[in-house]
């Protein structure tokens, strides 16, 4: 199987960087693991997650072209705390992921103040659909 050069380059950089993030010197892999490594594209996972937001937008969208209305920004982030939150039950010790999971809500919060501040019914019709405690 023939490896695209490009996607190998980004994979390297990739992993140049995250050896450069590795603590105590570990190495991650080599050039020649790299090379000898066959499976190398996108991962199904981030397929879905990318199906998975389309479809939160499109469920939550005002218009046709909406993408960065209050209310898709809010179902978004409520993805994506939901999924952090399932991420914590089996990493507890995980606390870079855990500070970014305290940013998304801080997040959500102000973007539901908004909404509460200029559109109390689109407010109380987001809650409704996201069943958010509030």
């Amino acid at each position: 199987m023939e490896l695209d050069v490009n996607k190998l380059r980004a994979v390297w950089s990739d992993l140049q960087r995250r050896r450069r993030c590795a603590k105590n010197g570990h190495m991650l892999l080599s050039y020649r693991d790299l090379k000898d490594e066959k499976n190398i594209g996108v991962s199904p996972a981030s397929v879905l997650a990318r199906e998975r937001k389309q479809d939160v937008i499109t469920r939550f969208r005002t218009h046709d072209t909406d993408t960065g209305s209050p209310e898709v920004q809010i179902a978004v982030l409520s993805e994506r705390i939901g999924e952090l939150t399932d991420h914590f039950k089996s990493h507890q010790k995980d606390h870079a992921s855990r500070r970014g999971l305290l940013m998304m809500v801080s997040k959500r919060r102000r973007l539901l103040d908004y909404l509460k501040t200029y559109d109390s019914e689109r407010y109380k019709d987001v809650i409704q659909k996201l069943g958010i405690r509030k």
